[in-house]
């Protein structure tokens, strides 16, 4: 009896250390990867050397084009997950983010749940996105951020199989949602630091958020760098 008490509490134990560690990866404390098989999912750049803003482009392209000019102005480089079904109707813009040295990525092609779809459904919805970002800018797809942060299994296979990694963040300015510059500026840069990913939306607020965001990291001493240099790559 004794031996079967020992057992359980055991194995509540080991259950609470992967729960605790995954919450850990979810916050980006660490680099995470959903699994032994699928070592392509990351919240954030363990080692990285700087904080990757990160823009999710589905709509807003006079916004875009905002975002890029404040970039410009402050000589840094972002992350850009496009959606396909935007890209296709704003090619010239997304060839511009490339042109202007921003690192160009997929966002899947019709903002769908990724957690709901087979490994086939995920590769049938991602694909058509890298291919046409691709012909566009003339470059190599690395990465694949799913929309909402909604992903499965299914997701990090299909995404292997075609040699993309699967990001996520360590802060969600939800400035979809809250249309408030100063709290997007808090959420943003609060005890901010380097080897983060922070991911936002080319809303009229985050575009008012910016510069200030931009200020802080600069002054703290961060810089600012794509989610690929972040990785190492």
């Amino acid at each position: 009896m004794k031996s079967k008490l020992i057992t359980v509490f055991t194995n509540l134990v080991l259950v609470a250390v992967v729960l605790a560690v995954s919450f850990v990866g979810y916050l980006g404390g660490n680099t995470v990867a959903a699994s032994n098989e699928n070592s392509n999912l990351f919240y954030c750049a363990e080692n990285g050397e700087g904080v990757s803003l990160m823009f999710n482009v589905y709509e807003h392209t006079d916004n875009v084009n905002k975002i890029m000019d404040i970039l410009d102005e402050y000589g840094v480089k972002s992350t850009f997950f496009i959606g396909g079904s935007w890209a296709d109707d704003n090619v010239d813009c997304v060839r511009d983010i490339f042109r202007r040295g921003h690192e160009v990525a997929s966002h899947g092609y019709f903002h769908k749940d990724h957690s709901a779809m087979s490994e086939e459904a995920n590769i049938e919805e991602i694909r058509p996105s890298v291919k046409l970002l691709n012909m566009i800018c003339n470059t190599k797809i690395k990465l694949f951020a799913p929309p909402s942060g909604a992903f499965c299994e299914a997701t990090l296979n299909a995404c292997t199989s075609m040699g993309l990694r699967v990001i996520m963040w360590t802060r969600d300015t939800i400035d979809w949602r809250d249309k408030d510059a100063g709290l997007i500026y808090t959420r943003a840069t609060k005890n901010l630091k380097a080897g983060e990913f922070v991911l936002m939306h080319p809303t009229d607020c985050t575009v008012e958020a910016l510069p200030k965001i931009l200020d802080y990291i600069r002054e703290n001493g961060l810089s600012s760098v794509t989610v690929s240099y972040n990785l190492g790559e």
